[in-house]
């Protein structure tokens, strides 16, 4: 079979990314990558991808536009069957694990962090490999989270509701490493995404007593072991974060 050529569009800090990068790795095909400038990123996928497709990423592998982490993956063991990214003997459980990382979870790497931002803009400086802003980096990072949190519908009560309901999520992802659907000896396509959500939240120093030590945290620093990031514990106010 011929090599296809493949080019991922991406934003650096997305989780989602890593997923489809990880998937392209564990699969050992080649491809471009191209980052895309946040902002203008929406309008540029939606020229590639059609109306409405304006998130990353996106990969188009021999002229043809696939959007979205799942999509990706799912193309991607079309294209190159083995090593599988959907084991036969568990495809539908991965694919169900992974259809809910996907709707139940992936928000949370976007909204939580950029939650986190709100209260420690400097630490912004720290997502592109960084350290802490200074003070005229930090007025702008204040804007950039501020237009960030109208983007994704950001609130502070949202930001409690997700922090309250994350306990219960991470037992599920106990749970299914506890099924042997997550966390085998070669990563499978609900690894990498839920795995990848799990590492941006790690990078909180608040949430790091809710994930570090269980199976859901071992899964994320296993196939995510590099991540950028560092927000210092005590972002959010006292209460919100719920105890371990």
């Amino acid at each position: 079979m011929p090599t296809p050529e493949i080019t991922l569009h991406v934003l650096p800090p997305s989780h989602p990314c890593r997923t489809a990068e990880a998937a392209l790795a564990r699969k050992g095909l080649a491809y471009e990558r191209v980052e895309l400038t946040p902002g203008p990123h929406n309008a540029a996928m939606e020229e590639i991808y059609g109306e409405g497709a304006r998130t990353v990423p996106g990969m188009v592998i021999d002229g043809e536009a696939v959007h979205g982490s799942v999509a990706i993956s799912e193309r991607l063991e079309q294209v190159a069957p083995d090593p599988p990214l959907y084991p036969p003997d568990i495809a539908e459980e991965v694919r169900e694990a992974e259809r809910w990382g996907d709707a139940e979870l992936q928000d949370l790497g976007r909204r939580l962090p950029w939650g986190a931002l709100h209260f420690r803009p400097e630490a912004m400086g720290t997502f592109g490999g960084g350290a802490p802003l200074d003070p005229p980096g930090t007025d702008f990072a204040m804007k950039f989270v501020h237009s960030t949190w109208r983007y994704h519908a950001i609130s502070a009560e949202r930001l409690a509701t997700d922090l309250d309901g994350l306990p219960a999520k991470i037992d599920h992802v106990d749970e299914l490493a506890a099924r042997g659907i997550l966390g085998g000896e070669e990563p499978n396509a609900a690894d990498l995404q839920i795995g990848a959500t799990l590492r941006i939240l790690l990078v909180l120093g608040d949430l790091q007593p809710l994930i570090e030590e269980r199976p859901a945290g071992m899964l994320a620093r296993r196939w995510f072991p590099d991540y950028p990031g560092a927000v210092p514990a005590g972002a959010f106010p006292a209460g919100w974060v719920p105890k371990p």
